[in-house]
């Protein structure tokens, strides 16, 4: 049985982003890896990050939002923060092999149309595909 190697998508609020990036890695790299995310605090996940993940096939309605002290004490292979604030709050995870700071654009701070919103969830969402792709994909 090969081992999966786990990673921890760390974010503000752990709504959209690391939620995206959590959904994404299980779907397409579940094989090798196991995905979770978290928030340096907790909120609920962002409608429209469910919704334009499920545009991809992609189901994210059962993931939740999770702050950091519930990993505490476990140990990951890989740390992503995704967002410079949380990067400035948590440089470090104890128990982490390995911590990589790739910060997208928070789309729920777009202040526009339900239409322009959605197209900036998914900018984030593609930006987040493009770079796990490339950072977690075939050798």
């Amino acid at each position: 049985m090969v081992s999966t190697q786990r990673v921890l998508f760390i974010c503000s609020h752990n709504s959209a982003r690391s939620q995206m990036a959590e959904g994404y890695l299980n779907a397409r790299y579940g094989d090798r890896y196991s995905a979770f995310s978290a928030g340096t605090a907790s909120s609920a996940v962002h409608p429209m990050a469910i919704e334009v993940m499920r545009e991809i096939g992609i189901d994210i309605i059962g993931q939740r939002s999770k702050t950091l002290g519930e990993f505490f004490g476990q140990s990951f292979d890989i740390v992503v923060t995704v967002c410079d604030r949380a990067q400035g709050i948590c440089p470090f995870f104890p128990g982490a092999g390995r911590t990589i700071h790739h910060s997208v654009p928070d789309p729920s701070r777009y202040d526009g149309s339900r239409e322009d919103m959605r197209k900036a969830f998914r900018d984030v969402r593609d930006e987040i595909i493009r770079w796990i792709d490339r950072e977690f994909g075939p050798e």
